[in-house]
C-alpha cells in the first residue's frame, strides 16, 4: 500500500481506496489483511518503534473494491461504531450490471435470507423466519453499448445486499458468477465499487465527504467518462 492508495488522514481516522482483491480482516485464506496492511503503512511514515492502533469500523467483500474507513483511535472507533448503528454515515456505490434495471430509478425493498453454509444472501419478496429487511435507492446513471452503470445508496446494511438485491431484479453485477453472472471478471473482483463516503468526524464534528476513484480499467473509464469529471 502506498500513500496513494489514501483518500483521506488525519490524527483520528484514515480513509483507504481498496482494491478488488483484498480482505478487509484476516479470514481462513490466511491472506495479509487490508488492516494490517494500514498498520504497516502508518509504521512506516511515522516511524513508530511500537504497535499501531488501526480499528476496522466497516467491511466490504473482498471482491468489492473501494472506500473503506478505519479508525486510529480507540475514542473514534467507539463513536464511529456508533455512528454506523445510529446509519449516520452515508455510503453511495457504483455497480456495472449487465442488463438494463426494470426503472432508470427505484427504490428495493426485499427481505434477505442468509444461509452461511453458502456464504450467500437471497434477496425474497416477502418477510419469512430468519429474513431481515434490505432497502437501497438505485438509478441508471450511465451506459455503454453492453453494460449499465447504477448508483446505489444503501439504505439498510445486510450481507451482500446489493449484490443479492440486483440479482433478484435481473441485473447481476459484472464478475459476480456467485449472483448469477456468467462469467468471472480476470481477477475475481466484481464490478461493484464503494464510490463515496459520507459523515460527520466523530471527534471534531467537521463534514467529511470522500470519494474514491472506480478501478482504472478499460470498462471503468469507458463507463464514467462523461460523468463525476470533476471528481475523478
Amino acid at each position: 500500500m502506498t500513500q496513494k492508495d489514501i483518500l483521506y488522514e488525519d490524527n483520528h481516522i484514515i480513509i483507504v481506496n481498496k482494491n478488488n482483491n483484498q480482505i478487509v480482516q484476516g479470514d481462513k485464506t490466511g491472506d495479509k489483511p487490508l488492516v494490517d496492511l494500514v498498520k504497516d503503512f502508518l509504521k512506516e511514515k511515522y516511524n513508530k518503534p511500537g504497535n499501531v492502533f488501526c480499528g476496522v469500523v466497516h467491511r466490504l467483500d473482498r471482491p468489492v473494491s473501494g472506500a473503506v474507513l478505519f479508525a486510529k483511535t480507540s475514542k473514534a472507533l467507539s463513536r464511529l461504531n456508533q455512528m454506523f448503528k445510529d446509519k449516520d454515515i452515508k455510503k453511495t456505490y457504483l455497480a456495472i450490471v449487465k442488463n438494463k434495471p426494470p426503472k432508470l430509478q427505484d427504490t428495493l425493498t426485499h427481505y434477505i435470507f442468509r444461509n452461511t453454509k453458502q456464504n450467500k444472501s437471497y434477496a425474497l419478496d416477502n418477510k419469512k423466519f430468519n429474513t431481515k429487511i434490505a432497502i437501497l435507492d438505485y438509478k441508471l446513471i450511465s451506459s455503454t453499448e453492453k453494460y449499465f452503470l447504477l448508483e446505489i445508496n444503501l439504505k439498510t446494511g445486510r450481507h451482500h445486499q446489493i449484490r443479492a438485491q440486483l440479482a433478484k431484479i435481473g441485473c447481476p453485477i459484472r464478475g459476480d458468477k456467485k449472483y448469477g453472472f456468467k462469467r468471472s471478471n480476470k481477477n475475481y473482483g466484481i464490478d461493484l465499487h464503494a464510490f463515496k463516503i459520507s459523515f460527520y468526524h466523530p471527534v471534531s464534528g467537521n463534514f467529511i465527504s470522500v470519494k474514491a476513484p472506480p478501478p482504472n480499467d478499460i470498462l471503468w473509464n469507458e463507463i464514467t467518462k462523461n460523468i463525476y469529471s470533476d471528481d475523478l
